[in-house]
């Protein structure tokens, strides 16, 4: 029987072993990393930290903003996203996202959520859109920006 997916708080209890989750070598420079990304949130007061768990075990790390400013108040970005290298493949990305979109829509006034992620992540790409995203452009960093309408 799988192990069932959630999403928690990240917290003082779990905030190392967050950072201590690890990409495959092939995978690092598409990611930032999740120190980088939860001193992120200590100066993003609308970030949203989640600790990706499989039963009691941690198995990644996602990161959003709901929202993000007052010119666009309708709109929620899912910036970092990773699942660890020894937990691939076992389903738990798109049981972990399925439960951030869910959890964003709860959100009142959102209206679309974007995604980003590296130009030439093939494999982030093609998951994405199998979620309903849809490419829309750019970003001034360069990655490419995907966005759900809800």
């Amino acid at each position: 029987m799988p192990k069932q997916v959630r999403l928690a708080d990240v917290t003082a209890a779990n905030r190392q072993a967050v950072k201590d989750l690890k990409l495959a070598p092939d995978q690092e420079d598409l990611v930032a990393s999740n120190a980088e990304s939860l001193a992120d949130a200590r100066r993003n007061r609308f970030a949203r930290p989640r600790a990706v768990y499989a039963g009691d075990e941690l198995v990644g790390f996602l990161m959003y903003d709901a929202p993000d400013s007052a010119e666009e108040p309708d709109e929620a970005t899912i910036y970092r996203f990773m699942i660890d290298r020894a937990q691939q493949g076992k389903g738990y990305g798109r049981a972990a996202l399925e439960l951030a979109l869910a959890e964003i829509r709860q959100v009142p006034g959102i209206a679309r959520i974007r995604i980003l992620y590296m130009p030439g992540n093939d494999v982030a790409r093609a998951f994405y859109a199998s979620l309903g995203f849809v490419e829309v452009h750019h970003d001034d960093d360069g990655e490419v920006v995907a966005e759900l309408r809800l």
